[in-house]
């Protein structure tokens, strides 16, 4: 594969975060992002920009990160034994907002190329993504939105995209320990090489470009929503959860520490506070416990469609 194709991902992503940064602080209204370039010892780099303490944002990231290498260490390589012995490139744009008022959801998202070469052989790549909802107080109606704009983004690709990746976003977020999904789902998909690179590469600008419009809405639906102490610690409390998924099974995080990626800037997805309690049981009928309901695969669409909400 031409190198000109990894430029254009490349130039691709950095206008992303671009774009993410400017939407989300006009959506914050009241802090900037700050910018923060890093190099790899080994090859590569990166820019982070973190939001913190603003109107809306308790903290974020959008962290751009192009990491590339002479070969992948063996512990990121046991899995997939055709890359041993290549050269690599990985670039990709991943984001989270972690906003202060419990009534806003959480929110994270990805897109991310890679690609490794060996003189001789083919180039093996691939293309991953996606992004997904983690509320606290979930509203049915913000649910839907998020789906209904996800499922846009897939339906010029074909009828059956968005199920499989809403569906592979279910089960990939999916807390095994806890028995219950991080929050409401999404999309995602990943080792994506099937047919062209140009549709693969369409499909994720496609997810990427979006985000702020499955977002944002909801952001601003909820912001000005009542909360206090009570609700503050159940969001800290559930932030726990996340915390949790992210150190056992992101496979995003694992590959990121075992290809000597940047510490601070794959661990920028954890939020600023967050709690745990030993065996806490929300109130039965309380808005707290009403959140289980939300832990599940369900089809929001089609449910929306027979409540009349569609």
């Amino acid at each position: 594969m031409a190198h000109e194709h990894l430029s254009d991902v490349r130039n691709y992503l950095l206008d992303l975060q671009e774009r993410l940064c400017t939407g989300l602080a006009a959506a914050d209204g009241k802090a900037a992002f700050k910018e923060d370039s890093w190099q790899r010892e080994e090859g590569g780099g990166g820019r982070s920009r973190v939001i913190e303490e603003g109107a809306v944002f308790e903290k974020g990231g959008v962290n751009f990160s192009h990491v590339h290498g002479a070969q992948l260490p063996p512990s990121a390589t046991a899995a997939r034994p055709e890359l041993a012995g290549r050269s690599f490139h990985a670039v990709g744009v991943s984001w989270v907002l972690h906003p202060e008022n419990p009534n806003v959801p959480t929110s994270h998202g990805n897109v991310r190329f890679f690609i490794a070469e060996k003189q001789g052989e083919a180039p093996v790549w691939w293309f991953g993504g996606g992004f997904d909802l983690t509320p606290y107080y979930p509203v049915f109606e913000d649910v839907v939105h998020w789906h209904r704009v996800a499922k846009a983004a897939c339906a010029p690709f074909g009828d059956e995209v968005y199920p499989r990746y809403k569906t592979w976003c279910d089960e990939y977020f999916y807390l095994k320990h806890r028995e219950e999904t991080r929050g409401v789902g999404g999309l995602f998909f990943d080792d994506l090489n099937e047919g062209s690179f140009d549709d693969c590469f369409a499909f994720q600008r496609a997810v990427g470009d979006s985000f702020l419009d499955a977002y944002v809405p909801i952001v601003e639906r909820r912001r000005r929503d009542a909360w206090g102490e009570k609700e503050r610690d159940f969001q800290l409390y559930r932030r726990g959860r996340y915390v949790e998924f992210n150190l056992v099974w992101d496979r995003g995080t694992l590959f990121g520490l075992q290809s000597g990626g940047r510490t601070e800037s794959i661990l920028m997805s954890m939020p600023p506070l967050a709690r745990w309690e030993y065996a806490f049981t929300p109130l039965a009928g309380s808005r707290e416990a009403k959140l289980h309901e939300y832990l599940v695969p369900r089809d929001w669409l089609a449910e929306a469609t027979q409540s009349g909400k569609a």
